[in-house]
């Protein structure tokens, strides 16, 4: 049976932060086995000095496991660990030198998630991508086909410049959770990738809790892209032609709920035996990681890399907080670096997000079709914020929640389906109207 996505409380907080997905991340913490670390597990500064002071005649160097007891090590990524003073030799925050750990401990996780095992093999998918003989596209297809898979997934944020003086950088953000990523639909021109979370929690009293499941983001590619939609800022996109698209792939980042978010278009390169797609520059919403605490700028412009590994594959990110009025530039407060790693895992297994699809893919899919039709206007289209004290992606989540357990026949699904259209309507404002 599946463990429902309509989860308890104490966890929505968690997964609601994740709005959507490659740019979105859901908060987490590192406990885990292979844990992506902020900084390096550094021993005790005073426990290095006491190794090196002379001994007496006969007296024993202390143990490793007797240090240990002395003072027990904190895992790197917890409060403990970045409050503890680093060694000027050890290093430095990223791009930020001469400030020091403590002002720079990263945001974001407040969960402990369960242990993780990565992937002890090399993917396949990687050197499909390095075979003689095949055309340029089929390579390209290639390389988005290998961007499916079960991941552990870590998102690094973090300033590096402001048109403010005096300026002092925010901390910066790190999160991970644990996400499913699947073809649900593959065609010559069109590749259609869907993102699942499953995330375990461990408990105040060490039990695991889970796994849940939660619909993530979604990213459409589309060879030579003649029509796509851009972000003009004010919850407003429209519709957009475009005249040279040869050899170009499009990518389109849709939140949650199946509206849009951001596309980009773009090329791959896949010289020196490693596959990178490089995009223009685009824009998009605020993730919320930033919403929820900023109000200072309303556009995250910028652009992103994709590079395809052996393990997995690296979304970086430049970004500009911008802010804009009418679809233009006032002013550009801050620049900012991303980093968000997927790294192939074997464990825990991620098979829930396949049940929760299996159940509810019809009702998602009628959902996407009539993204598609809202999207084909060529009239801007903004979406409210709320409807009756909601989001969208709340009503739909609780729509689709009710197709879990499968014990729903098609008449009522067909009417769950013409409940989330009419949601979808009621969101849906036309500026020039």
């Amino acid at each position: 049976m599946i463990q429902k996505s309509i989860i308890p409380l104490i966890y929505l907080a968690v997964l609601t932060s994740s709005l959507l997905a490659s740019v979105d991340p859901p908060h987490n913490s590192t406990s885990q086995e292979n844990p992506p670390k902020p900084a390096a597990i550094e021993k005790d500064p005073k426990v290095a000095s006491d190794s090196k002071k002379p001994r007496k005649k006969g007296e024993k160097q202390p143990s490793e496991k007797a240090v240990s007891k002395k003072r027990p090590l904190k895992p790197a990524g917890s409060d403990e660990a970045a409050e503890e003073p680093r060694p000027e030799t050890i290093g430095h925050p990223f791009s930020w030198p001469f400030i020091g750990w403590e002002k720079m401990k990263p945001r974001g996780g407040t969960t402990q998630g369960s242990q993780t095992t990565l992937a002890s093999e090399a993917n396949p998918a990687f050197y499909r991508i390095q075979e003689r003989g095949i055309t340029p596209k089929e390579r390209d297809r290639r390389a988005i086909l290998a961007l499916a898979g079960d991941f552990r997934v870590s998102f690094d944020f973090i300033e590096t410049a402001s048109s403010a003086f005096p300026y002092t950088p925010p901390r910066p953000y790190f999160s991970w959770a644990t996400e499913c990523a699947f073809v649900i639909e593959d065609q010559p021109d069109f590749i259609s990738i869907q993102h699942i979370l499953v995330m375990e929690f461990v408990d105040e009293s060490g039990e695991i809790q889970g796994p849940f499941t939660m619909k993530h983001w979604r990213q459409d590619w589309t060879y030579q892209d003649r029509r796509t939609f851009r972000y003009l800022g004010d919850r407003t996109w429209q519709s957009q032609i475009r005249e040279n698209s040869s050899g170009q792939w499009s990518q389109a980042v849709y939140q949650v709920d199946d509206s849009p978010r951001y596309e980009t278009t773009g090329r791959w390169d896949h010289r020196g035996g490693i596959s990178v797609f490089r995009s223009g520059s685009f824009w998009r919403p605020l993730p919320r990681r930033e919403f929820s605490l900023r109000d200072d700028y309303n556009v995250l412009g910028g652009h992103h890399e994709i590079t395809v590994t052996p393990s997995g594959w690296l979304h970086t990110q430049i970004n500009r907080k911008i802010v804009a009025h009418n679809g233009k530039i006032e002013k550009v407060i801050a620049h900012e670096l991303g980093a968000d790693r997927y790294e192939r895992i074997s464990s825990p297994s991620l098979a829930p997000a396949h049940e929760y699809w299996k159940a509810t893919s019809a009702f998602w899919s009628a959902v996407r079709r009539k993204w598609d039709a809202v999207l084909e206007d060529k009239a801007p289209v903004r979406l409210r914020k709320d409807v009756d004290d909601k989001p969208m992606f709340a009503h739909l989540f609780a729509l689709a929640g009710q197709l879990e357990d499968g014990e729903i026949d098609k008449k009522q699904e067909q009417k769950l389906i013409k409940e989330a259209l009419t949601i979808i309507d009621r969101f849906i404002e036309r500026p020039e109207e």
